[in-house]
């Protein structure tokens, strides 16, 4: 004899046979809960039936045709919530057919030139913005900043980056071609520092400008915000230079982390420094070194990460785990906020 569970209500009991004919005429499904009401064993119904040599034989309610016409075309082809447009109203639905759809139609409108690289950047860089947002988002962000923080930093790379050649008036950028340890030195001084730098304005000029303190995961909200908009120009600027030289297989890859872990990487080393510029602020009294530290520590996660990933065991030896420990960096100072507030307090 078992009892049948479902929806934690408990019916029966029933000897086997008569279970079987529910199986059979699908009022009971084999992979519902039963219990063996001599011995209070616990499984399925067809755990039972299958141990007391019991087959199943689920009876067909008519052939194809009637099966269909029984279902009925509203269930296959709704055409009520057509009719009505209640997809409209439907943001989950919007959500999700732009996402999946955008790339595709801007593909077949741009074709392959810059405009298409950028707004490709643009669609993973969102995808990476709605990650981040669920996750760092506090009641202190505001959609107009996050905006001004994404296409404003954009805007100024622009200028720094193509038109002044901020990078030329680095004399550390000579290093990058020497051999190690030298090139190290190019990378931490020169890329890393310069492109920490100008990724951490920004957050600068929120704070400069808020009406309240900021808390630290506001400004390392920010600051992934900053991350990801660089992650955006620097992924075009090596699509239409460096990976288009490169053999198919080469550049498909190195165009795909282009567009999805590099502005990650970027954003985590911006998170860094936004969590210490936002320090800085909250105890002015040692915002020399919390300045320091919001530009030295990403610009060496950054650097070291640069001058190892151009080998494959490099790569795999110390850039990756260099990015590893930036994440575990990030996620550990805002876990310990409060005990490093207390430090700075008294």
């Amino acid at each position: 004899m078992l009892y049948i569970i479902r929806n934690n209500t408990q019916y029966g009991p029933y000897d086997e046979s008569v279970v079987l004919s529910f199986v059979n005429s699908g009022k009971i499904l084999l992979v519902d809960k039963a219990i063996d009401s001599n011995t209070s064993e616990e499984d399925t119904v067809g755990y039972f039936l299958k141990r007391l040599g019991l087959k199943p034989q689920i009876e067909h309610n008519g052939g194809l045709i009637s099966q269909l016409q029984t279902i009925g075309s509203e269930l296959v082809i709704p055409r009520e919530a057509f009719e009505n447009k209640a997809w409209l109203s439907d943001k989950k639905l919007m959500t999700m057919a732009l996402v999946g759809m955008l790339p595709l139609v801007l593909g077949s409108f741009l074709g392959s030139g810059y405009l298409m690289f950028y707004f490709v950047s643009l669609y993973f860089s969102a995808i990476w913005a709605m990650f981040f947002y669920y996750l760092f988002k506090t009641q202190q962000v505001t959609l107009k900043s996050t905006l001004s923080v994404f296409f404003c930093t954009q805007a100024f790379i622009f200028l720094v980056w193509s038109l002044l050649g901020l990078p030329s008036l680095n004399p550390f950028y000579s290093f990058l071609d020497m051999s190690f340890p030298l090139n190290l030195i190019g990378f931490v001084f020169g890329v890393g520092v310069t492109e920490e730098t100008v990724k951490l304005l920004p957050l600068l000029l929120i704070f400069k400008y808020a009406k309240q303190p900021l808390i630290p995961q506001t400004l390392v909200f920010y600051g992934l915000m900053s991350g990801i908009a660089f992650g955006v120009f620097e992924g075009v600027q090596y699509q239409m230079t460096l990976n288009s030289q490169l053999n198919y297989g080469d550049g498909f890859l190195a165009n795909i982390a282009r567009l999805t872990s590099l502005p990650f990487f970027h954003a985590i080393w911006s998170g860094i420094a936004g969590y210490f510029i936002s320090f800085a602020k909250l105890y002015p009294k040692y915002r020399i070194s919390l300045y320091f530290l919001a530009i030295t520590i990403p610009a060496v996660l950054h650097g070291v990460y640069d001058t190892f990933c151009g080998s494959f065991l490099g790569t795999i030896l110390i850039a990756y785990p260099i990015t590893f420990v930036s994440v575990v960096l990030l996620m550990t100072y805002l876990k310990d906020s409060t005990n490093y507030q207390s430090k700075l307090r008294d």
